[in-house]
């Protein structure tokens, strides 16, 4: 009772669900999620995109909060009550935050320049926004080989930025806890100015028209489905151990499920309502360039950079909503940002508790902040695509099927379902059991077969080999490698000469070397399996006798 009485608590329910909201809710839910929808059916993409919500998104939510809640630990601690030999999973997914910040907040610092930009009587990139983002802010070359440098203005700009964290996190979750009750809002209410005006443009009708049709006959296709979950396993912050970390801040009788609804559900009415802004916008500049909707559509960074501004450069009184646009994706941003940092600290302190709160926050967001220099040399956007696709598609995903292995079947889903009812203001039935003990995994377990196949066909987005073997896979091989080193169980050292034996085995199959592949299999199974359950008898003696 002491250490819970000890840890620190959100000033009330409200507060926790805004933090929680916040993290959820980031720039994917303006720059990723209407171009999803565009590009997978419009309105009939919703159809997958709720049954996700409600067989994944939703129970997972449910799982990390009650996880974090139940044990009053981040998410390492919170795994190792289940069983020691679990910590490690939690680990990785604090692995996940680790690695995403550093390159989270390099697309702030783009953010940031963009707004001081936005500072102008006349937008700089109005006569060409393509070449002002990739040549006057990245100063992009496509060689990831070639690194030329650091771009000296967004070194600036990210260190502003980091700086923000720190002063927002070094306090605690008291601090973030006021904190979170202006910017979250905040981001809302400034892309409500700018549906408001996009509604009244020439062109909105058609392009929220483009956005929601429904081609149904899409629904057939696994691949929209499997777009469905992906979207929404990636908007809601999950397996990356941070809404464990932030329930964990929570008394212990607090809600649990109706929490999680209100989370989910709010992160995605904000994707749907971001929508209606891009693509009323997306209508208007579709007018201006006597084309359609689909032929302006952007996704990812080029939207919020490239056409977006676009389209804000011919408004009248252009710099006051491209201020308003880019002060909405830094608050946006923030909030991610954040909690993915405070998801680390806890992480730390909770292994480290005499250590102080404020110097872990300031020693992580240094180090942190020199990682994440990479990506702001003139090759970074390529690092941070790589980076990016290996983060999601082969640790996030691992994470969370980890979870539900390690809650339904090692603590016991039906244990933890009674659990979470038992605290909270709604129950959840056993839809919820059979989500997490099996359609779940099964559905990111197909995730992870498709994405290996996918890389195993073609280089991605056709970068160098040695670029994604170092950035992709040697960045995966190594988050694995820490998140076992960093526990304390017994047998960590068996768990990293398991992971190592599958990494050897991967290398050679992938290298066209087949044959040792094979020898190094059959070696390590037979002959060093034979050692092993020898050496387990305890002695030659007792081989040889049986007990009496």
């Amino acid at each position: 009772m002491a250490l819970f009485s000890s840890r620190e608590r959100w000033s009330s329910r409200a507060v926790f669900v805004f933090a929680a909201i916040g993290s959820a809710v980031g720039l994917g839910n303006v720059w990723r999620f209407p171009f999803i929808v565009e590009q997978n059916g419009g309105g009939a993409f919703l159809i997958p995109y709720f049954v996700a919500l409600l067989t994944a998104g939703i129970p997972l939510m449910i799982l990390e909060f009650g996880l974090g809640q139940k044990m009053q630990a981040g998410a390492p601690g919170s795994l190792a009550k289940i069983k020691k030999s679990l910590e490690w999973i939690g680990w990785l997914g604090v692995m996940v935050s680790a690695i995403v910040v550093t390159y989270y907040m390099v697309v702030m610092a783009w953010s940031m320049k963009y707004l001081y930009h936005s500072f102008s009587a006349v937008l700089p990139w109005a006569d060409n926004e393509g070449d002002f983002f990739m040549t006057n802010v990245l100063q992009m070359t496509p060689d990831p080989g070639v690194l030329g440098g650091l771009v000296w203005p967004l070194v600036l700009a990210l260190a502003i930025c980091w700086i923000i964290i720190f002063l927002i996190l070094y306090k605690g979750v008291g601090r973030v806890g006021k904190i979170v009750k202006w910017t979250v809002p905040l981001p809302v209410i400034l892309l409500l100015i700018l549906l408001v005006r996009g509604l009244t443009l020439d062109g909105a009708a058609e392009g929220v028209t483009h956005y929601l049709t429904a081609d149904f006959s899409v629904l057939r296709n696994p691949s929209v489905w499997l777009a469905a979950y992906g979207q929404i396993f990636f908007s809601l912050s999950l397996g990356a151990g941070l809404m464990i970390a932030y329930a964990s801040y929570l008394p212990k009788k607090a809600d649990i499920n109706n929490n999680a609804f209100i989370t989910s559900l709010s992160n995605c009415g904000i994707s749907f309502f971001a929508g209606f802004v891009v693509f009323s916008v997306l209508g208007y500049l579709a007018v201006l360039q006597n084309a359609a909707v689909a032929d302006v559509a952007a996704g990812g960074p080029g939207l919020a950079f490239v056409v977006f501004p676009m389209a804000l450069a011919k408004l009248p009184y252009a710099p006051f909503f491209a201020v308003v646009f880019f002060l909405s994706l830094l608050t946006l941003g923030v909030d991610s940002a954040f909690s993915l940092v405070e998801a680390v600290v806890t992480a730390v302190k909770d292994k480290f508790p005499k250590w102080k709160k404020s110097i872990i926050t300031g020693v992580l967001c240094i180090v942190f902040f020199l990682i994440g220099l990479i990506f702001v040399t003139h090759p970074g956007l390529v690092w941070l695509d790589i980076v990016d696709h290996w983060l999601n598609n082969y640790i996030i995903v691992v994470v969370g099927l980890l979870q539900c292995i390690a809650v339904g079947y090692y603590y016991g889903a039906e244990k933890f379902r009674d659990y979470v009812n038992d605290v909270s203001d709604v129950k959840v039935g056993k839809w919820w059991t059979f989500c997490v003990k099996y359609l779940t995994p099964a559905i990111l377990i197909y995730s992870i077969i498709q994405s290996a196949i996918a890389s195993a066909s073609v280089p991605y987005e056709g970068y160098p080999v040695w670029a994604i073997n170092i950035g992709g896979w040697g960045m995966t091989v190594v988050a694995y490698v820490l998140a076992i080193l960093f526990m304390k169980d017994k047998y960590k050292v068996w768990l990293l000469a398991k992971l190592l034996w599958v990494v050897a085995l991967v290398v050679l199959v992938a290298t066209g070397h087949s044959a040792w592949a094979m020898f190094f299999f059959g070696v390590t199974v037979f002959y060093v399996g034979l050692v092993y359950f020898v050496w387990r008898t305890g002695s030659v003696k007792s081989f040889l006798k049986f007990k009496k």
